[in-house]
């Protein structure tokens, strides 16, 4: 079964920066796609950026221009830097995968930016 496993989150002040990092294992052979998504409190869940395994990418508008999704193909992790962060960009961010037979998801981690 394939598992994702998350790292980065934390807490930063305004303005500031965090990297998230997204390690996927256990089987895989093919991969569709890896991105991010985030939650915040009473909200649904968004999409944050996306990479396609060509290298095409995606972002949510209120992220583009802050955020930079990469992705290591041979190493199958999937990284955000994450620039600029605003308050908003307060959520529980989870990796996600897309392969030929399921879409996984990590378990999340948090990311709260305050002062």
């Amino acid at each position: 079964q394939v598992q994702l496993v998350e790292s980065g989150g934390g807490l930063v002040q305004p303005g500031g920066s965090l990297r998230l990092s997204c390690s996927a294992s256990g089987g895989i052979f093919s991969i569709y796609s890896m991105g991010w998504y985030r939650q915040a409190p009473g909200n649904q869940r968004e999409l944050v950026a996306l990479i396609i395994s060509g290298g095409s990418t995606k972002y949510a508008d209120s992220v583009k221009g802050r955020f930079t999704i990469s992705r290591d193909n041979a190493k199958n992790t999937v990284d955000l830097q994450m620039n600029s962060l605003k308050p908003d960009d307060t959520a529980v961010y989870y990796c996600n995968v897309r392969t030929p037979r399921a879409t996984v998801w990590g378990q999340g981690t948090q990311v709260t930016v305050s002062s």
